[in-house]
């Protein structure tokens, strides 16, 4: 890797691991100080923008990276004619967002708060736009610094909201301040180093066609995306109500918080996987191999310690939400597959499978709507949980199962032999976690649970020293190049 890369890897992780560590307790605070009914209003008229927001975009950022990376002597026409085609989306994005809320069948609060989330997404849209410009330049830590302290404006506002004057519009003002931020100081780091004129739209009708075409597979991965992870939400809302949204809405955070821990090795895994595809299969086969494993150790603990841990977990926003301790006990294991499924996309991406990828993201959704409607009146805020692990699992089998696509001799037996070790070592331990917390108490028994796993997996022989060089090899250009940079 080289050393821009890893400097680069660097700082967004960085960030990114602070923004999320400032938005989950921030949002854990909210929860505690709004309860269930009003936690719920605010996640679902944030939910309902995050979906419209796909549309405000529609992949263009995408195709801005990637082709200004590649010829940055016709950036500045091609951010110009870009903003021709953008422009317009955005302020469809933003009709559409305010018909959304005129139309459904909410109470004056949350139509209000989605009708006021329509200007956030309109910022946040061309912020999107300007970090991409940047980021087609290299220049990840102005994305970094922008997301970091724009998070945390957004928390310290809201926190003094909730301290004085408890209110939903108010913490949507909020978001306001911190997406304003991010408009501004993105703004003026791209017109800093290429000028005003960029700012000015360029209409080009046989760009657009060819922009339209190369920004559609982006668009629809996004679509997906959205759709299967906040989908859950607006269907709670409509089948029970915005009170189980808000208990909902606190196992959902806590399970998706931990998305990050991946993020630093797979930003290092796909340029990797890029350049050994075409010439070194065997040792592509290998890396794959190895991303299995770290990832099945990484997601193992995770789920298997917040399940013995989750009442503990769940006290922390208060007795208004202990109907989520089952939701999150369940919910949790949607890391497995989702970690897992990290390594397939790299290597489908760098194999020239993008469209797989889409497709198996497309069944993926269809499949997650329809067991949301399906379990979700029977089960209630369960059945959401109960859709999320079977649509995810599809998404991990299906893409594990395209794996022979590229690689005609992979072993089920040996990716067997290799991750079921790891699960029940997490599973042992999530038992004996779940048993002594009572009696030593929550942090001892988090402490013990580390220890209790790693000695597991010694015994199972999922770890020892050959691993240990091997979880090195993973960072060590990572590492020696970052403590290079100053």
């Amino acid at each position: 890797m080289s050393h821009l890369v890893a400097r680069n890897t660097f700082y967004l992780t960085l960030a990114f691991v602070g923004q999320k560590a400032i938005a989950f307790f921030y949002y854990i605070f909210l929860a505690r100080m709004m309860m269930p009914e009003k936690t719920g209003t605010y996640f679902l008229a944030l939910s309902i923008m995050i979906i419209i927001s796909v549309i405000a975009d529609f992949g263009t950022t995408s195709v801005l990276i990637r082709e200004g990376a590649k010829d940055k002597s016709q950036i500045k026409v091609f951010i110009q004619k870009s903003l021709s085609f953008k422009m317009p989306l955005v302020i469809f994005g933003f009709i559409i967002t305010l018909l959304v809320a005129w139309l459904l069948p909410y109470d004056p609060l949350t139509r209000f708060l989605i009708a006021v989330s329509s200007f956030i997404l309109v910022l946040d849209s061309f912020s999107l736009f300007f970090y991409g410009v940047l980021r087609a330049y290299q220049l990840l830590r102005y994305e970094s610094m922008g997301m970091l302290f724009g998070q945390f404006l957004t928390a310290t506002l809201g926190v003094c909201i909730l301290f004085f004057y408890p209110s939903l519009i108010f913490l949507v003002f909020a978001l306001l301040l911190g997406s304003s931020f991010n408009l501004i100081f993105s703004a003026l780091q791209v017109v800093g180093r290429l000028g005003k004129e960029i700012l000015i739209p360029l209409y080009d009708r046989v760009f657009i066609k060819r922009l339209i075409w190369m920004a559609f597979p982006f668009a629809l991965s996004a679509i997906f995306v959205k759709v299967y992870s906040y989908t859950d939400s607006i269907l709670i809302s409509f089948f029970l109500g915005k009170e189980e949204v808000g208990i909902y809405s606190i196992a959902y955070k806590f399970t998706y918080a931990f998305q990050f821990l991946p993020l630093a090795f797979i930003a290092s895994l796909y340029p990797e996987m890029s350049r050994l595809v075409d010439k070194h299969q065997g040792s592509l086969l290998r890396l794959l191999d190895r991303s299995f494993w770290y990832m099945m150790l990484l997601a193992s603990p995770l789920c298997f310690g917040i399940w013995s841990i989750a009442s503990d977990a769940i006290e922390l926003t208060g007795d208004a939400y202990l109907q989520a301790v089952p939701v999150l006990q369940s919910l949790i294991f949607v890391l497995i597959p989702i970690f897992l499924d990290f390594p397939i996309g790299s290597l489908l991406n760098a194999a020239g499978r993008q469209s797989l990828k889409t497709s198996i993201m497309g069944v993926t959704m269809l499949i997650n709507v329809f067991f949301n409607i399906l379990f979700i009146p029977i089960f209630g805020i369960l059945g959401a949980s109960y859709a999320a692990l079977i649509s995810f699992f599809f998404m991990f089998l299906a893409g594990l199962i395209s794996v022979r696509k590229i690689f005609p001799d992979f072993s089920w037996w040996h990716f067997l032999r290799m991750i079921i070790p790891i699960f029940l070592s997490g599973w042992v331990m999530g038992l004996i976690v779940f048993e002594i917390r009572p009696i030593i108490g929550f942090i001892p028994s988090v402490i013990s649970g580390f220890f209790i796993y790693f000695i597991l997996l010694i015994l199972t022989g999922s770890f020892n020293w050959k691993h240990l060089f091997s979880l090195m090899g993973f960072f060590k250009p990572y590492a020696k190049n970052t403590s290079l940079d100053a």
